[in-house]
């Protein structure tokens, strides 16, 4: 059986994280809100795009502090910065 690993957030990160999916709960009441009173289908796809961006810059943020920590326990090279590992999830979406 494969060794679990806990990894842990640190507090600026849940900060940013949380303040996300807030962001993506707003936009998704606000699509919801736009579907219902009949608005333009442009308008509520570039809104419902927006929260989808929130919500993968929210996992990107937390698979990003993961990583942070799990590159730091390893002897070698310097750990990468949370925001350069961020920056290299984003790139692949």
């Amino acid at each position: 059986m494969p060794e679990e690993r806990t990894v842990r957030v640190d507090d600026d990160t849940v900060g940013a994280v949380l303040n996300r999916l807030r962001r993506a709960q707003g936009q998704l009441s606000g699509v919801i809100a736009m579907i219902e009173a009949g608005r333009d289908c442009r308008d509520i796809v570039t809104q419902l795009a927006a929260a989808s961006r929130a919500l993968d810059r929210a996992g990107f943020k937390i698979v990003a502090s993961g990583m942070r920590q799990c590159t730091a326990a390893d002897g070698g090279t310097p750990p990468m910065s949370e925001t350069e590992l961020e920056k290299l999830f984003l790139a692949l979406a």
